[in-house]
């Protein structure tokens, strides 16, 4: 059976799940322990160095990286496929797939960040949260475009470019920016919300219980990992001072080349 390293909560993984029920391959969900802590070895480690879920495991195969995990299904099992057929929609639904995985999952990063970790608070916190609120409603109206007629993402029938949004969405529903209703954004994350693949797979998100992960940062048993997009966003969004606190917290020095010590 495929072994997928997994986090509830990771909307990456959640891809991955909801590909995986969609093409009807049984699979066995794994959370590796040390997350977040820096603890983090065994198998895991080498199905993914850089200790971050998802990564699948199919016998000696293993394979980390969201998307390539699911270029691999795709390749594996191409019935019932999940991207559309025509190269210029599979590059669409491609590009879409980046911009949510890149730009948007960055938003609701940084949303945890704050309401999660409690990185920011006072008038740097309302800050963050109105531009996290203004960017999400912009991406919203660039999803809606992307829709325009189509009944879902991916074209005539549910496929990689919806899975890809999904979870983001959901998301930023929890984080209490939901689209707007009676919107094409709204009708379609409600169908999709129907899907068996995705109610099973948001219910072990909601079935997930997250620790008290603010004190556990307190105590310095939890750190943070900022790398690319998120730490832009943080960075463009005004928390630059969330980053060097969270560097100092973290007993992350660096030198004066920048390089980390």
């Amino acid at each position: 059976m495929l072994k997928l390293y997994d986090h509830p909560l990771s909307p990456y993984a959640q891809k991955v799940k909801i590909a995986l029920r969609e093409k009807g391959q049984p699979f066995e969900t794994l959370t590796p322990g040390g997350l977040g802590a820096g603890g983090a070895q065994g198998e895991f480690i080498r199905a993914n160095p850089r200790a971050e879920v998802p990564a699948l495991v199919d016998g000696e195969v293993m394979i980390f990286d969201s998307t390539i995990i699911l270029e691999y299904l795709e390749d594996c099992w191409p019935s019932p496929a999940l991207l559309p057929a025509s190269p210029a929609e599979r590059a669409r639904v491609r590009m879409l797939e980046e911009a949510m995985d890149t730009h948007f999952e960055a938003i609701n990063w940084g949303l945890s960040e704050i309401r999660w970790f409690r990185r920011a608070e006072g008038e740097l916190e309302r800050t963050l949260l109105a531009r996290a609120a203004s960017q999400t409603r912009r991406w919203f109206g660039w999803l809606e475009s992307q829709l325009e007629s189509r009944p879902w993402f991916n074209g005539e029938t549910f496929g990689w470019g919806d899975l890809a949004v999904v979870p983001y969405l959901n998301g930023s529903v929890g984080h209490g920016f939901p689209p707007e209703k009676g919107s094409r954004l709204a009708d379609w994350l409600a169908r999709t919300n129907e899907r068996p693949s995705v109610v099973e797979t948001a219910a072990s998100a909601r079935a997930s219980v997250m620790p008290n992960v603010a004190e556990l940062v307190r105590q310095g048993l939890f750190k943070r990992e900022y790398r690319d997009h998120r730490l832009e966003w943080m960075i463009k969004s005004g928390g630059a001072q969330v980053v060097i606190d969270g560097l100092a917290r973290d007993n992350i020095r660096f030198s004066p080349d920048f390089g980390p010590r």
